[in-house]
C-alpha cells in the first residue's frame, strides 16, 4: 500500500477521535505485560548468582513470547497484525513531523514510530536471549558476556525510549496509552471496528508461561562449567572495578 494513503484507523489530523472501542485483544495485552515483567526481572537478577535460574527462566520466557508475538502478528486480530501498523520510512517520518504541528496524526492502533520501537525490541530480545543461551550453556567464551551485557543495555535504552514515546503520545493525543494497554480500549476513528477479546488464546498463553516457570523451578540445570568460569571471572572483574 502506498504510504500516502490513509489506512483504517488512521487520521491525518489531531481532532479527537469520536469514541472508544476495544483495540488491543487480551493476547496482545498479556504479551506486553509479561514481556515488561520478564525483562525487568531478568535485568535486575543479571548480577545475582543465587538468582541465576530466575534470570535464565525469564530470558527464555522473553524469547518464547517474541515467537508468539510474531505468529500473532500474522494471524491475530486486526490491530495486532504487523500489516496494520508497520509502515514505510516516509510514513514514519511524516508522523514524526506531524508531532511538531498543531494537528499531529492519530492512529487507532500503533503509530509508525511505535511500530519501529516494537520491531527493534523484538529483534533485540532475540539477540539478548540467543547470546544468553550461548553464554549459559558454555558454547561461547567470556567475550560473549560482554556482548550479552551490551545487548541488555541496548534493550534497556529501547524500553526507556518506548516509555518516553508513550508518555509523549499520551500528552499530544490526550489519551492514556498505558491505560489502553490494560483495558484494551482506545479512542477510535469512525469506521474502526471493535476487536475480539480472544480470551481463550490469552489463557493458553498464560498457562504455557506458568507451566514453563513451574517446570524450570524443578528441572533447571546448573550452568555449564565454561559458563560458570566466565561468570566467576566477570564477578572478579567487577570486584576489581569497585
Amino acid at each position: 500500500m502506498n504510504d500516502m494513503q490513509t489506512r483504517p484507523g488512521e487520521r491525518n489530523g489531531s481532532a479527537s477521535p469520536p469514541y472508544q472501542t476495544l483495540v488491543w485483544d487480551l493476547p496482545v495485552r498479556l504479551f506486553h505485560w509479561l514481556m515488561a515483567f520478564s525483562f525487568a526481572g531478568a535485568y535486575l537478577t543479571a548480577e545475582m548468582e543465587r538468582w541465576r535460574t530466575v534470570h535464565v527462566t525469564l530470558g527464555y520466557t522473553m524469547a518464547a513470547l517474541v515467537c508468539f508475538r510474531i505468529v500473532w502478528g500474522w494471524i491475530g486480530t486486526d490491530y495486532a497484525r504487523f500489516s496494520s501498523f508497520v509502515r514505510g520510512p516516509r510514513a514514519t517520518l511524516r508522523y514524526v513531523r506531524s508531532l511538531f504541528s498543531p494537528r499531529p496524526q492519530h492512529f487507532t492502533g500503533h503509530n509508525p514510530a511505535g511500530a519501529v520501537a516494537i520491531l527493534l525490541m523484538l529483534a533485540t530480545t532475540m539477540a539478548l536471549a540467543g547470546s544468553g543461551w550461548l553464554l549459559y550453556t558454555g558454547r561461547a567464551g567470556a567475550w560473549m558476556e560482554d556482548g550479552h551485557e551490551l545487548i541488555a543495555e541496548l534493550m534497556l535504552a529501547l524500553v526507556l525510549v518506548h516509555i518516553g514515546g508513550v508518555l509523549a503520545a499520551s500528552l499530544l493525543h490526550r489519551e492514556n496509552l498505558a491505560k489502553a494497554m490494560l483495558t484494551g480500549r482506545k479512542r477510535a476513528d469512525a469506521g474502526a471496528k471493535a476487536q475480539g477479546r480472544r480470551a481463550g488464546t490469552a489463557l493458553l498463553l498464560l498457562l504455557a508461561v506458568l507451566a514453563f516457570w513451574w517446570w524450570q523451578a524443578g528441572h533447571a540445570e546448573a550452568p555449564a562449567s565454561g559458563a560458570t568460569s566466565a561468570a566467576q571471572r566477570h564477578g572478579a572483574h567487577r570486584g576489581d572495578d569497585d
